[in-house]
């Protein structure tokens, strides 16, 4: 983590970018659902025939099974191996405990994103600040997937804090120390999934449903760690109020607790009316008090950061009684 900080993310060749590219070719094979008038080449429909062939002769129902078998085929074929190749690649280094504990954390470094995110969002608090509200929403834009020319700046750009703190840098650890540097991976690669084919279109609503169930699965744990981290850090009693009541009405089962707290805690509103691909949604709003400012963002980064020195302080202090109280110290 004090990497990911000093060193911020790969400006280049940065694994999750091909693993984005990788995605879309697999998307572009398996979902039989076509935006484009063209069809793929050569390779990619002897792909698909093979990969359709394959679940044709085990289904036989509706196009909506096949496709949502064919995105459960799909994301096993980008999430499985790798993380499955680390960890029988790990374990043989458990005996060099020093290399494989700075393989472990060069893994963790590759999948956390916390000097991203503040990378991210402090053009835009710095924009706001200078009052120049045409470079803060270009630069929130590039960070949500809501219509640029009408979305609420500080509104989106807090949600998008509170949430890619779970789903960036907690869930990650979360998984780490659950499962290694392998887990941290599988889960981020699932994660990554989730960003890009778990969307409720007439594209992605069969055939994202596989990673979408299995993201929020990952995340079940996690979203409720952080949630009330962030609880802890702020007014505990607001963030848990508004965490109780208002959370089961987010359309994410994970990001409504996540936003629910943080806005509870920070004292602030979010949510309301949100324009996505022109069409408006009525999200519920969350939170108490009024509605945020540039202040507010800031404010929000430095909960996530608060949070993951908790975190850190917390997990380093478990690994103390471990060692020391119930392993003797290792044998020293």
């Amino acid at each position: 983590m004090l990497i990911d900080w000093l060193a911020g993310e790969p400006k280049r060749w940065h694994p999750l970018v091909g693993f984005g590219w990788g995605a879309q070719k697999v998307e572009r094979i398996f979902n039989s659902y076509k935006l484009h008038s063209h069809g793929p080449d050569s390779v990619e429909r002897l792909a698909e025939s093979s990969a359709e062939l394959l679940i044709d002769a085990a289904v036989t129902k509706s196009s909506a099974i096949k496709l949502k078998l064919l995105g459960v085929v799909a994301v096993a074929l980008m999430c499985l191996p790798l993380p499955l190749i680390l960890h029988y690649w790990l374990h043989g280094m458990w005996e060099s405990f020093g290399l494989y504990s700075l393989l472990n954390a060069l893994l963790l470094y590759l999948v956390i994103g916390h000097r991203s995110l503040w990378d991210h969002i402090q053009p835009i608090t710095d924009a706001l600040f200078r009052l120049d509200s045409a470079s803060a929403r270009h630069h929130t834009a590039m960070i949500v997937s809501r219509d640029p020319d009408a979305l609420n700046i500080e509104v989106s750009a807090i949600e998008s804090v509170l949430e890619n703190g779970s789903d960036a840098i907690f869930g990650a650890i979360f998984w780490f120390v659950i499962a290694g540097g392998a887990g941290a991976v599988f889960y981020r690669l699932v994660n990554t999934l989730d960003a890009m084919w778990g969307y409720r279109t007439e594209r992605y609503c069969h055939f994202g449903w596989a990673a979408a169930k299995l993201d929020d699965l990952l995340n079940y744990a996690p979203a409720r760690c952080t949630a009330l981290s962030y609880a802890i850090l702020s007014d505990y009693t607001n963030a848990l109020m508004c965490w109780k009541k208002q959370a089961s009405a987010h359309a994410s089962p994970n990001g409504g607790p996540v936003i629910a707290a943080g806005a509870g805690g920070l004292g602030v509103l979010l949510g309301g009316p949100t324009r996505y691909r022109g069409i408006w949604h009525d999200k519920p709003v969350l939170g108490s008090g009024a509605l945020p400012q540039a202040a507010d963002i800031q404010r929000a980064m430095r909960l996530v950061s608060d949070s993951l020195i908790l975190w850190i302080c917390l997990i380093g202090s478990a690994e103390f009684l471990w060692f020391f109280f119930i392993n003797n110290g290792g044998g020293l």
